[in-house]
């Protein structure tokens, strides 16, 4: 496996001097040196004399600042902050550098086993860029790409089981090795396509993948129009728990998953990346009740105002944004917010609905 990984980079190489953009070259050539630096920063801070903070972290410890590194990133894409984007993808860099650092420390791979594994498996998946046994693979369009990516993981994920079983010690306790083995018997009986989908990924995302895999086997709504269907019929599933007298809160939380997931699956018809959009919305609702409060004077004489003034002001900061929408769109701005809150007074306040722009 080691010798086909080695004859594949070795092809990757030749084809990137043949046929990549002198630009393109120049810019691999001009990143070793301020990657290599980063390295031994890196190395440094954790060593001996270094960095107290750095050197008590652990892969635990990093893990969260992991993902806060990863929002950031989304939000200075989503604002167009070009320079800030440079920085926070320097910060989302660190994070690899740190785990593959502590691993080094621990034995278990460094940072040249990250980059080696990365463009094996970039090699290995683009068949129709880089030729097996001289053969280039079918591939005409984007589909056709992602059928192939999917046929080969399978095949990495089936090659990875049989080798974790044979790779077990002889000499293992037998009730190590019995767990060893049931284990192995759960990875080899009969597999599920959605088994490689991380449970601990963002639910929007878990959702979005599960439907886009079942959709492989033709299992999914064959246009939006059922979907919008079939959310009324999960709105009115939910609503039937909620006014029961004696609701179970599992089976409201239960059918409100129903809801969701359906809508993340309808923004996947719609070509809508469902965190996206509710990031927009998040940001539009942010900044009309922004506009809420200077129109009072501030949250707690807005806190002040019944539910008539609060829909009120809420309605006049929506045709502010609106207005202001429609001179971007003018002006050939791009509009980053869907619409889709309004208000909803109830007895004692007002609350966005969601239902109407």
């Amino acid at each position: 496996m080691a010798g086909a990984e080695t004859t594949q980079l070795k092809q990757a190489a030749e084809l990137q001097q043949v046929g990549a953009e002198p630009q393109q070259m120049a810019a691999a050539a001009r990143a070793a040196g301020p990657l290599g630096e980063a390295i031994s920063i890196m190395a440094r801070l954790r060593g001996p004399g270094g960095c107290p903070w750095d050197r008590e972290q652990t892969f635990d410890s990093i893990k969260r600042h992991t993902l806060e590194e990863t929002y950031e990133v989304f939000d200075a894409i989503e604002r167009r902050a070009w320079p800030e984007l440079k920085d926070e993808l320097g910060d989302l860099l660190l994070q690899v550098l740190f785990y593959a650092q502590m691993a080094l420390e621990a034995g278990y791979f460094d940072i040249a086993d990250v980059a080696a594994g990365l463009n094996a498996k970039l090699i290995r998946r683009h068949p129709h860029i880089f030729p097996v046994d001289g053969e280039l693979a079918d591939a005409t369009d984007a589909e056709a790409v992602l059928r192939n990516w999917e046929q080969i993981k399978r095949a990495e994920k089936r090659a990875a089981t049989l080798l974790r079983r044979d790779a077990a010690p002889a000499n293992l306790e037998p009730a190590v090795r019995r767990a060893d083995e049931a284990g192995t018997a759960a990875d080899t009986a009969p597999c599920s396509a959605l088994d490689d989908i991380p449970r601990s990924m963002p639910a929007t995302l878990e959702a979005g993948k599960l439907g886009s895999r079942a959709a492989k086997a033709g299992f999914d709504w064959p246009c939006a129009d059922g979907l919008f269907e079939k959310l009324q019929e999960e709105i009115a599933e939910l609503r039937a728990e909620v006014t029961m007298s004696d609701a179970a809160h599992a089976r409201v939380e239960e059918e409100l998953g129903d809801l969701l997931f359906t809508a993340v699956n309808l923004a996947r018809h719609l070509k809508v990346d469902p965190e996206s959009a509710l990031r927009g919305a998040n940001a539009k609702f942010r900044a009309r009740f922004r506009t809420m409060e200077a129109s009072a004077g501030g949250f707690d004489a807005l806190a002040s105002r019944n539910a008539a003034e609060l829909d009120a002001l809420w309605r006049q900061a929506k045709r502010g944004d609106v207005a202001q929408s429609e001179t971007a769109e003018g002006s050939g701005s791009h509009r980053a917010a869907p619409d889709g809150v309004t208000a909803c007074p109830d007895e004692a306040t007002a609350w966005p609905d969601g239902a109407t722009a």
